[in-house]
């Protein structure tokens, strides 16, 4: 091995930090993220404060299921008549995750973020093991647009544009 990569490897290794945040993907608030409730106990640099029905409510910073996580789509008019809800399709691995993580966290917030956006969290009332999530609120047409640039709609084989 030449002297230079010995160096970058060295380098590399000495600042795990830098290649976690290549490619732009640390604090990244595109698409959609579902974090759960967590405690405020738990590690201040690993949780955040969003009110949540009048109250305020920690959430886990890391989230539980991404856009990567589904698998297609459809969208709906939110019954607020404000912007559109979504109904999202979760790959088979993320669909086993799902159920495991509402039989472990019943009673518990779901908090559901678009671009960095809170827009809507539910009360987790049962295991979900059907493999859906749904947003019922506070997304956009624009929003809509550029899912359908990256994710099928339900039923079809390739996304829409």
């Amino acid at each position: 091995m030449t002297l230079p990569r010995l160096f970058a490897i060295a380098i590399l290794s000495l600042t795990p930090g830098l290649t976690a945040h290549a490619g732009g993907k640390k604090g990244e608030n595109s698409g959609i993220s579902f974090h759960l409730q967590g405690d405020p106990s738990d590690n201040p640099k690993m949780i955040f404060e969003q009110n949540t029905a009048g109250k305020q409510v920690v959430y886990r910073r890391n989230p539980d299921f991404m856009t990567k996580d589904v698998a297609a789509f459809n969208s709906f008019p939110s019954q607020d008549g404000q912007g559109f809800g979504v109904v999202l399709q979760l790959k088979p691995s993320a669909k086993n995750r799902l159920a495991a993580l509402t039989s472990a966290n019943i009673d518990r917030w779901m908090l559901a973020m678009v671009n960095g956006r809170k827009v809507d969290a539910v009360i987790i009332d049962k295991q979900v093991e059907d493999g859906y999530l749904v947003i019922w609120k506070g997304i956009g047409q624009a929003e809509i647009d550029a899912f359908d640039t990256q994710v099928p709609r339900i039923g079809e084989k390739k996304p829409r544009r």
